[in-house]
């Protein structure tokens, strides 16, 4: 970290920067075994998201991208869920019809249930981030107001290769699968590095100390919002889900696991980062040791209080944060 410098950061402006940070939500269910039934066309209602937003990983040579395999699919209309790929951490969903109507997908797994907007046409990624277990994944179509209808499900049990699978890879919160830039950025600021850490301090430096906070985005930003990263890398700024999926995006596409994490910091919705490494484990929200504890991996605080020594405490303590949804 560059030299600290005195700095007060009082509570108002702390909530103006964290305005306009993600979320989700949702109950989940078990089942026992894979299933494809009839779906009921029943009625329920969504509420748009805010936005925001062991044993080591066998070693990456190339890019984890997601695929469609086909070899376990449910198609119900113009309804297509890929299942074929659940054992590395994530299903591919696709709408291929032309529709107006607003699309979600519903991932329910032991413990949390996450909703996405589906956009047309394109396979789009979906993270299996509850780790092993029964999942149900649920496509649903707006009919009126905040009414969406099931269109088609699956439900099917999950036993990862490994348990950072959800967390290397592409999905949609964290797209590095087109960000050619971002993947550029990435090998040239790790240059030579084998410690998954060094690779984090070298990424973390940069985008600390290149992106600024974008508060004009954050006021006007609105549900569905997903970061670009090439568009955030050439920007130079953005809101704290920005940050956190770049930063993200950088450190898979570098081999090392990463969890994009949203949450709350103090009572506003905010998104930070947690690592994986082989000497420490997950290291969840931390960036550096300062000599005598881990310091919170937090960019957007950290280059908005400009890594002040305020700022820095804040971070530094864990109770402030509070984990929800895990990308």
């Amino acid at each position: 970290m560059k030299g600290i410098k005195q700095l007060l950061l009082p509570a108002l402006a702390l909530a103006l920067l964290l305005s306009g940070c993600a979320q989700t939500g949702g109950a989940p269910s078990d089942p026992q075994e894979v299933y494809v039934g009839q779906v009921p066309l029943v009625e329920s209602f969504i509420e748009d998201e805010a936005v925001a937003l062991s044993s080591s990983p066998a070693a990456v040579n190339e890019l984890l991208l997601p695929v469609a395999s086909g070899t376990a699919v449910e198609t119900k209309g113009s309804v297509r869920i890929d299942y074929s790929n659940i054992t590395d951490g994530y299903v591919m969903v696709q709408y291929g019809a032309s529709n107006t109507s607003r699309m979600k997908v519903q991932v329910t797994g032991p413990s949390t249930t996450y909703t996405y907007d589906l956009p047309a046409s394109a396979w789009t990624t979906f993270p299996l981030s509850d780790g092993n277990g029964g999942y149900k994944i649920t496509v649903l179509q707006n009919t009126q107001g905040k009414k969406y209808a099931a269109l088609a499900s699956v439900s099917f049990r999950v036993t990862l290769k490994d348990e950072f699978a959800p967390f290397i890879r592409p999905n949609q919160y964290v797209d590095y699968s087109n960000a050619e830039n971002t993947i550029k950025k990435a090998g040239e600021l790790t240059a030579g590095l084998s410690d998954p850490l060094k690779k984090v301090e070298k990424i973390y430096d940069y985008v600390v100390n290149t992106l600024k906070y974008d508060t004009q985005k954050a006021s006007s930003v609105k549900s569905g919002y997903l970061p670009v990263l090439d568009e955030v890398l050439a920007a130079k700024k953005g809101i704290c889900f920005d940050y956190a999926a770049l930063m993200a995006g950088m450190l898979r596409s570098q081999g090392v696991p990463c969890k994009l994490v949203v949450g709350y910091a103090g009572t506003a919705y905010h998104a930070w980062i947690s690592v994986w490494t082989e000497e420490t484990g997950w290291v969840d929200g931390v960036i550096f040791f300062d000599g005598s504890q881990w310091q919170r991996m937090d960019p957007t605080f950290a280059s908005s209080g400009n890594s002040s020594e305020a700022i820095m405490k804040y971070i530094g303590n864990g109770s402030n944060y509070t984990t929800k949804y895990l990308y």
